[in-house]
């Protein structure tokens, strides 16, 4: 069964633009505070190019993710699950 928490970062992510669902692929991929079972510079690569391709800005300029306060908020709420939880979300995440 699907916990709480992961439901409810789902649903935050189903509520997210392109642009930030790319954004936290790429921050999940490159954090060392996710323990996910996929190749993450692979992922990485992937969503880097994704990304480059719809935001000017990330195109362009060096990020600062800090701004992005959704994303840091997400990203707060993976790094308090369990390692199943966590790749239940990049799962999903990765696949939409």
């Amino acid at each position: 069964m699907e916990s709480e928490k992961v439901r409810y970062l789902i649903d935050m992510i189903n509520d997210m633009n392109i642009k930030d669902k790319l954004r936290l692929a790429i921050c999940m991929s490159n954090s060392s505070y996710t323990n996910l079972k996929y190749d993450k510079p692979k992922m990485y690569a992937k969503f880097d190019k994704m990304l480059k391709e719809v935001d000017e800005e990330y195109r362009t300029t060096l990020i600062n993710f800090a701004k992005y306060h959704l994303i840091m908020f997400a990203m707060a709420k993976i790094m308090e699950m369990t390692k199943e939880e966590q790749n239940q979300v990049a799962l999903y995440l990765f696949n939409i």
